[in-house]
């Protein structure tokens, strides 16, 4: 049996998918391979790269990519979940031939208010919610937990 195949999508790629893909990419072994898309991808945000970096994840450099250029590709996803916030989520497409879909919401890192320092604070409690909910499936089967597909994080 091959790797099961996940792509985290946000609106542009830029914080949300970016640290869900790099939590699975760390702690989930060689089970899975994983990527991430936007709709509109953007450059990183600096303060998630910053946070990413707290937790040894190097994001510095690292590319964004359009969930529409893996459409073309062809490309088959055993799951697909979107991190987009509520409001966003009408936006975030439906990709064909995928097995699951699940729908995570989480906070827009781009659409923070308040100085730096508050901001920083911000993305870091949004990258613990993704974290959390990234390791979340590690408890039981990943591939059994159809039950969580909606809950907020």
């Amino acid at each position: 049996m091959g790797k099961t195949k996940v792509l985290f999508i946000c609106v542009h790629n830029s914080g949300r998918s970016q640290m869900a893909e790099e939590f699975l990419r760390k702690y989930g072994g060689e089970e899975f391979q994983v990527e991430s898309a936007g709709l509109e991808p953007t450059e990183i945000n600096p303060l998630v790269v910053e946070a990413m970096a707290e937790e040894g994840v190097d994001l510095a450099g690292k590319k964004t990519r359009s969930v529409f250029d893996l459409f073309r590709e062809g490309r088959l996803y055993d799951y697909v979940i979107t991190v987009c916030d509520d409001a966003s989520e009408a936006q975030c497409p439906v990709f064909p031939g995928v097995t699951h879909r699940w729908h995570w919401p989480f906070p827009d890192p781009s659409r923070l208010s308040g100085g730096r320092e508050e901001q920083l604070a911000q993305v870091r409690a949004i990258r613990d919610q993704i974290k959390a909910k990234v390791l979340q499936p590690f408890a039981q089967p990943f591939r059994t937990q159809d039950s969580f597909a909606s809950e907020a994080p």
